[in-house]
């Protein structure tokens, strides 16, 4: 029986384990600390100088027209492809929806490399929003997928039994109830777009990101670097803001009692087959092509360009440092999961959100910030494999979050309670019951942050330490030097690496689905 009166002390473990989140978020800050002391340092008069001039107004422009016509396209390609197979009789949709999720398997830079090399020609804006297209309307069409599996039909069947049409019925009411899910895939997208530099510096199309390393490498941490970096973690914030806007408040879940009914499959009729072809199109020129190119230069380098004593470390690094950063990823974000899950609050809130807000920043600002802590505070960790490892961390720590949010959430702290009633110590009902329970959460997780860490390529490149080569920052060496033929083996296996990966992520979607 609820009561009135004081609130009871947390246990031990409780508190050990919001120190332990207090203490995460407060390292979380560093990038954000970074980039505010910079600012300070640099002093205003500079700021202005360096901020308010004709290249940053150039890089600007390119970033927020690449953000502006890429955004709605990967909106149409996820929500249009999610509605097919979702919501249609189209014929093998089972196959579909796995196809449509396949191209986040190919690292952005991986696809820019299928692309240029097949047509050497590409270069500028529209290249870069026909490879950033291709590569990121993955991240719409998943979430939607899964928010239309949940969504219940017997609004729809009102909406029909007033007479109005199918069209009608997907503007009016289908579409306004995938409108979180839209806006947090529209966020993923834009954000990839800030930080992406592999596929936009292959295709040469300026944007902040390629600026900063350009002048990261010209000027080591230069004064001109730090200030777009500034630039860029204010577009961040600013898409932060916006994602929060379109998001508001608006709960959808479905209340009350039975059993929700399945959807009906709109007939597609003599659409059939343009449906067909349209799905075709769009899975050759995002999947097809780069693979295409992977295994035409493969085929030409021929056996030569495997050579064991550069392709077995690269291999072994990226599998280490993905291995390695997952477990510690899943590791760090549980203390704060924990405390979200079973004592939520505004302090959990904060918590939180401390996280989402650096994990949003570039992992060229991310890797800048460390740069700079690491040589001015403590030199002898500077290029370490600890120092690349806490950066994967925060840029990575929401992937491994949320998934154990939700395996907590269905591991209710009653069934912790029965089984210390039955006898069982704390310690030994909490890791036979709840951690238990949460185990496959985790292990998804787990699979996400890997999955980034062995496709991560500008933080590895500023902090990578001396003789370190993933596969990552091996294609990028060889793809660099128009050795493409040389980068075929290393791009090839991050694709044949990242597949479980993303069928991983897909199985998961459907099972959040209830299918």
């Amino acid at each position: 029986m609820a009561g009135g009166g004081k609130m009871p002390r947390p246990p031990l473990g409780v508190s050990t384990l919001a120190l332990l989140a207090t203490l995460i978020a407060l390292f979380s800050l560093i990038p954000l600390g970074y980039v505010v002391y910079m600012t300070v340092v640099t002093g205003w008069d500079t700021v202005v100088e360096l901020v308010i001039r004709p290249r940053v107004g150039e890089l600007l422009l390119n970033t927020v027209l690449l953000i502006l016509v890429t955004v709605p396209m990967c909106l149409v390609l996820g929500v249009g492809g999610a509605w097919l197979v979702e919501r249609t009789n189209l014929r093998g949709h089972r196959w579909w929806a796995l196809a449509l999720a396949a191209p986040l398997a190919i690292p952005a830079f991986v696809n820019s490399y299928g692309w240029a090399s097949a047509v050497p020609s590409l270069a500028g804006l529209g290249a870069g929003t026909l490879i950033a297209t291709l590569s990121y309307f993955p991240l719409v069409y998943i979430p939607v997928a899964a928010t239309l599996g949940r969504l219940d039909p017997a609004i729809e069947q009102s909406a029909a039994s007033l007479g109005l049409g199918p069209w009608t019925v997907f503007f009016r009411v289908i579409l306004p109830q995938l409108r979180i899910a839209m806006a947090g895939g529209s966020l993923l997208v834009a954000l990839h777009l800030l930080s992406e530099y592999g596929a936009f510096a292959m295709i040469r199309f300026d944007t902040f990101t390629t600026a900063i390393m350009v002048q990261f490498q010209s000027a080591f941490s230069g004064a001109a670097g730090n200030m777009l970096a500034s630039v860029l973690v204010l577009m961040c914030m600013v898409l932060l803001l916006a994602e929060a806007k379109v998001r508001g408040n608006a709960r959808y879940s479905r209340v009350g009692f039975g059993a929700q009914g399945l959807a009906t499959r709109l007939r597609l009729s003599w659409y059939q087959l343009p449906a067909q072809l349209a799905l075709l199109a769009l899975i050759v020129l995002s999947v097809g092509v780069p693979l295409y190119s992977v295994a035409r230069w493969t085929i030409a380098g021929g056996a030569e360009i495997w050579e064991p004593d550069e392709f077995f470390p690269a291999l072994f690094q990226s599998l280490g440092y993905g291995l390695g950063g997952a477990l510690v990823t899943c590791v760090v974000a549980f203390p704060m999961a924990f405390i979200a899950v079973r004592h939520p609050n505004w302090f959990s809130r904060l918590l939180e959100l401390s996280n989402y807000v650096t994990s949003s920043m570039p992992g060229i600002v991310v890797g800048l910030a460390f740069v700079t802590v690491a040589i001015r505070l403590v030199p002898g960790i500077y290029q370490s494999s600890y120092v690349l490892l806490a950066a994967y961390v925060l840029l990575f720590l929401p992937r491994a979050l949320v998934n154990l949010r939700a395996g907590l959430s269905q591991a209710p702290i009653e069934l912790e309670e029965a089984a210390r009633s039955l006898g069982k110590s704390p310690a030994r009902a909490f890791f036979r019951v709840t951690l238990r329970l949460t185990a496959p959460a985790a292990a998804g997780g787990a699979a996400l942050v890997f999955l980034a860490v062995v496709n991560e390529l500008t933080a590895t490149l500023l902090l990578a330490p001396n003789g370190t080569r993933t596969l990552a920052t091996a294609f990028w060496a060889k793809s660099s030097e128009i050795d493409y033929a040389g980068a075929a083996p290393y791009a090839l296996l991050m694709i044949l690496i990242s597949i479980p990966m993303t069928y991983l992520l897909f199985q998961q979607s459907k099972k959040a689905a209830g299918q």
